[in-house]
């Protein structure tokens, strides 16, 4: 089974136009969606043994990137509907 990153753009298309003014607009949206976008390229090196971790340690980084993303998610339909 193939190990793909998860970029937002590609996990909320429909919001891609949002969450360019808000990367702008909006530094605490910024700050989780450079997190986020870490954690995943850590995530992806990890799954695909480019870099060594324990899996507690994997574990840990993809529960924080689920939180960021529902974070994420929850400014983007809060700013949609404002």
């Amino acid at each position: 089974m193939p190990i793909e990153h998860h970029p937002l753009d590609q996990e909320f298309p429909e919001y891609v136009p949002l969450m360019r003014q808000l990367h702008t607009m909006d530094q605490g949206f910024r700050d989780m969606f450079e997190e986020y976008t870490v954690l995943d390229s850590q995530i992806y090196n990890i799954d695909e043994d480019i870099t060594p971790a324990a899996d507690h340690y994997a574990e840990n980084l993809k529960r924080r990137r689920v939180y960021l993303k529902d974070r994420l998610y929850r400014m983007l339909v809060k700013a949609r509907n404002d």
